[in-house]
């Protein structure tokens, strides 16, 4: 697998990395979230120390992630549920 030497800006930084070329188009997507984020932030809170923004952009970035985790756990109990009760019907109706 091929790996691309890429530069990404994140706030004022360029970051220089090395990715698998499959991941290229998710990563730059991942950076410009994130730029939107840091100015969404900027410009609703008048914020201007990069710290603090980039603090309050990873923080709201892991309370999302935390949040589809919950989802995900609770979609599995469900369907787990689901497929119970439809195993003990198969099993009444043998």
């Amino acid at each position: 697998m091929a790996e691309l030497s890429i530069k990404l800006r994140i706030g004022n930084r360029e970051y220089p990395m090395r990715v698998k070329a499959e991941d290229e188009e998710r990563i730059r997507k991942a950076g410009k979230s994130l730029n939107d984020k840091i100015k969404s932030y900027r410009s609703q809170f008048g914020i201007e120390d990069n710290q603090d923004l980039l603090a309050m952009v990873a923080f709201d970035c892991l309370v999302d992630k935390m949040k589809k985790e919950e989802n995900t756990e609770s979609n599995d109990e469900v369907a787990l549920s689901q497929i119970q009760h439809i195993s003990r019907l198969i099993a009444e109706a043998i």
